[in-house]
């Protein structure tokens, strides 16, 4: 924590409470914690230790050090439990989930559960997996059948779940090429999304710019090397 601490700055700080982080937290850039995490490796045994203490920085650490292989579907429940915005529901919990045999598993009650956080989660593990692992790894009639669930609900979806069901589209249209036609059909169909903030401006989702961009840049088909830091 010491450690930690010492590396955080007042302007990351501020970024990160704009974004919904709440104290403590100490404003550490993620990129300031890849020495320790190569130094330390794996570690579930800290990473349960640092994840209880509610600093947002030793939560966003815990996931970078977690052996996900060691974890259970109780685990990931209770993380998702103490995950108070999305920055940890979606970019700690649910990408450490990505990386287990019970990710889909998983994922799919907490994309039932209509709690909004553990919405935006499992649709952002969606998002992970099908950006680094191939394509046969998945049921195409799921994929598509989520891609027809998203249609019909975004509008109406939580303000941050519908961040993440538009990024399922996205991410199915770039990273999983069976459906990319498809992906690309539904981001026409659904049009702009207006994701509602508290006490600021909306932010207007644009699937469908996000995807030709992509595609001028040549990504059809883009699976990442890594999924954590």
């Amino acid at each position: 924590m010491e450690e930690l601490e010492s590396l955080g700055t007042e302007r990351t700080k501020k970024r990160y409470l704009s974004n919904g982080a709440h104290e403590p937290l100490f404003g550490v850039a993620t990129g300031a914690m890849k020495p320790i995490a190569r130094k330390i490796k794996k570690n579930q045994k800290l990473a349960e230790e640092l994840y209880v203490t509610g600093n947002y920085d030793a939560m966003y650490f815990a996931g970078i050090i977690a052996d996900p292989h060691v974890m259970t579907e109780e685990d990931f429940n209770r993380w998702m439990e103490s995950a108070y915005f999305y920055m940890i529901s979606d970019y700690v919990v649910a990408v450490t989930l990505s990386e287990t045999d019970i990710a889909q598993e998983v994922a799919d009650k907490w994309i039932a559960s209509g709690e909004e956080l553990k919405m935006s989660a499992g649709w952002s593990c969606y998002c992970w997996l099908l950006g680094s692992r191939p394509d046969d790894e998945f049921n195409s009639d799921k994929l598509s059948s989520m891609l027809d669930q998203v249609m019909k609900t975004i509008h109406e979806a939580p303000e941050r779940t519908k961040s993440s069901m538009n990024n399922f589209i996205y991410t199915v249209a770039i990273s999983y090429v069976p459906l990319h036609e498809k992906a690309v059909e539904v981001a026409k169909r659904i049009g702009p999304v207006e994701m509602k903030k508290d006490n600021k401006k909306s932010t207007i989702l644009h699937a469908s710019e996000k995807i030709q961009k992509d595609l001028d840049r040549g990504s059809l088909g883009f699976k990442r090397k890594y999924v954590r830091c």
